[in-house]
């Protein structure tokens, strides 16, 4: 675990291991995201970098609407 401070003006600062590992750079934006006590920060990619990131996905694992309307319950 990593601990950062919060500092009088309200920022925090990303500990360089992390900034390291996940390759983020200076002013990058994020989105953040409220879970009840938890802030999930997600960085925001461009389009080129994420582009074909779903390009591994297995279709055949996913169901679109029409497939749960016809599963019956067991």
């Amino acid at each position: 675990m990593v601990l950062a401070k919060l500092s009088s003006k309200f920022q925090l600062s990303i500990p360089k291991a992390i900034r390291e590992n996940l390759q983020l750079q200076e002013g990058q934006q994020f989105v953040l995201v409220e879970r009840g006590h938890i802030i999930e920060l997600i960085p925001v990619q461009s389009l080129q970098t994420a582009r074909g990131f779903l390009s591994d996905i297995n279709e055949s694992a996913v169901m679109d609407y029409r497939d749960r309307s016809e599963r019956k319950p067991v």
